[in-house]
């Protein structure tokens, strides 16, 4: 009888643990390596602090923080929240505790190794090379695998604008991925630059301790701030000065502190360079359906689109690499993956987006995308309620972000949704 195939899986994250869990019911041998103490990945709150300008920090979660997400549409397809919490929009921890309960639920423990570190992964003949730090024991051994899952997050390496006379400025700066807590701006002026979902919220914290909050951004539409009372919106920064900036219409303003809230950068320190995978400007390539490594296809990326049904993409992406691993479906020749990857950028090229950085963001391509994924592997699609509820609550953050979080939903079967009690969109 053939030995199990290996599969390595970096990462015990919301997608490592999915990717685990359908390994395991595929019939594969899987681990899941996490450098972390604990199982969550970007959902454990932490106060620890960087020690030194080399230092990671791995949670961005702050005090009082809840999902922009309700929960009815961040469970797993085959694994929900439980329904006896009323609240729609939860905190952290309920989403920690709904983590661990779903690794319990699937005895997924057993597979993951905790403290262990992977930092370097190198393809061989017809396997991969995968070393080990276990920081329990301080020691560090290759382990060999068939297939490798990457789902180490994307919420580890703050990505910062390069904006004129930074240095000049003589007040503090920091990335929200270490903002904690608003009383550490009490009766100070701050600027927040970037009006993403962490932006409106984290500038809604901040102004109940602070002096006066500036949110500089380029929404085409303007966000409503107008409950909060002492926030000013202002354009993007021209560049700053000692004591503040020169925003873009030709205003000043002065403050004490600088947020940036401009999202992160997509690493993988771990990957050696013959893995055959590049990082430009957060474009990650080249990728066959943004996951399959197309130069060694027996690696997958979990978790890259953005503008998503975060837990839905994860679950899909790994069931459909996995109906390819298990060999139920055989991969497409390399220049046919390479030409499909050319036609996709081509076509978002051409829709006037030339800003790599959106070469994996989905917004209203993501049910194109799901519906392909469906398709060439066979495999079941996010039921449409599930659509229909992100649809009632994208971009609410812009326009509702004082009463959105009140909202409760109910989902009544696989087409349907109650919201407040109401039959819903």
């Amino acid at each position: 009888m053939d030995q199990k195939r290996r599969v390595c899986v970096i990462g015990a994250g919301t997608a490592g643990l999915c990717a685990l869990k359908n390994s395991l019911e595929a019939g594969l041998d899987a681990v899941a390596y996490e450098r972390g103490s604990q199982i969550g990945g970007t959902w454990i709150f932490s106060e620890e602090m960087p020690k030194d300008d080399y230092d990671e920090v791995h949670s961005s979660m702050y005090e009082g923080l809840r999902t922009n997400l309700p929960k009815e549409v961040m469970g797993y397809p085959d694994y929900s929240y439980p329904e006896d919490i009323p609240d729609s929009f939860i905190t952290s921890q309920q989403v920690l505790d709904f983590l661990r309960s779903y690794a319990d639920h699937f005895k997924l423990r057993p597979h993951i190794k905790l403290q262990h570190e992977v930092i370097r992964v190198r393809p061989r003949l017809d396997d991969w090379e995968v070393y080990v730090w276990d920081h329990s024991t301080n020691t560090c051994d290759p382990v060999y695998f068939d297939f490798v899952y990457v789902c180490n997050g994307h919420y580890t390496e703050p990505d910062l604008p390069d904006i004129p006379g930074m240095e000049l400025f003589g007040g503090k700066t920091m990335h929200s991925h270490l903002y904690r807590k608003a009383d550490k701006f009490t009766d100070e002026k701050v600027l927040i630059i970037g009006a993403g979902p962490s932006g409106m919220d984290i500038t809604n914290h901040v102004r109940v301790a602070a002096k006066h909050v500036f949110l500089s951004h380029h929404l085409p539409t303007t966000p409503n701030t107008a409950f909060m009372g002492n926030v000013t919106q202002k354009p993007d920064v021209q560049r700053f000065t000692k004591e503040g900036a020169v925003f873009t219409d030709g205003s000043s303003e002065s403050f004490d502190h600088v947020m940036f809230c401009t999202g992160y950068k997509y690493t993988f320190p771990c990957l050696s360079t013959d893995v055959g995978i590049q990082v430009i400007d957060n474009f990650v390539q080249p990728l066959w359906k943004h996951c399959i490594n197309i130069n060694h296809p027996t690696m997958a990326f979990v978790g890259l689109p953005f503008n998503v049904i975060p837990t839905h993409i994860f679950d899909m992406q790994v069931r459909f690499t996995l109906k390819f691993f298990t060999g139920q479906r055989e991969f497409p020749p390399r220049e046919e993956m390479l030409a499909e990857l050319e036609l996709e950028i081509g076509e978002r090229w051409g829709c006037g987006v030339h800003n790599r950085k959106k070469a994996h963001q989905m917004g209203e391509r993501q049910f194109v995308y799901y519906n392909e994924l469906a398709r060439i592997a066979g495999i079941e699609n996010i039921k449409p309620v599930i659509h229909k509820l992100m649809k009632d609550c994208g971009k609410k953050y812009i326009f509702e972000l004082d009463t959105y979080r009140s909202n409760r939903y109910t989902i009544v079967d696989d087409e349907n949704f109650l919201k407040n009690g109401r039959a819903g969109a």
